[in-house]
């Protein structure tokens, strides 16, 4: 038995208090507009922030951020420490490696992989797999 409140409240810099519930599958914390498949794994120490949504069987890693309004889609994987930014897509399928930095709007077409300590740009599109190089925009 986990020995924690289900909901932990954030305050942001201009008061908003977001309000993040625990996932059954995982721990991580949700904010209450984000929307999280029940087969999705969010690890403990990761968030979803609002608008977001991980689909079904999706895994994110342990501290990893799926920012504002990003979408990861059905059987995506977001390896620990990585962040994908705000409105960004992660492809179904799709492997973010650990530490990755995902751009805002950016995406990432399904099946591709993005390896370990790359960063993608805000905006670019990733068709292939990326090696530890930043993606052309």
């Amino acid at each position: 038995m986990q020995n924690h409140n289900r909901y932990e409240e954030i305050e942001e810099q201009d008061g908003t208090i977001l309000r993040y519930a625990h996932h059954e599958n995982g721990d991580g914390l949700v904010e209450s507009t984000a929307v999280v498949d029940p087969s999705a794994y969010v690890a403990r120490s990761a968030w979803v922030d609002p608008g977001a949504r991980v689909e079904a069987g999706a895994r994110v890693g342990a501290g990893a951020w799926v920012d504002r309004d990003a979408v990861v889609h059905a059987g995506a994987v977001v390896r620990s420490s990585a962040h994908i930014g705000a409105g960004a897509v992660i492809g179904r399928g799709a492997k973010i490696g650990s530490r990755v930095k995902i751009g805002s709007r950016a995406h990432v077409w399904d099946g591709a992989h993005v390896a370990e300590d790359t960063i993608v740009p805000a905006g670019a599109v990733v068709r292939r797999d990326r090696r530890a190089v930043s993606a052309a925009a």
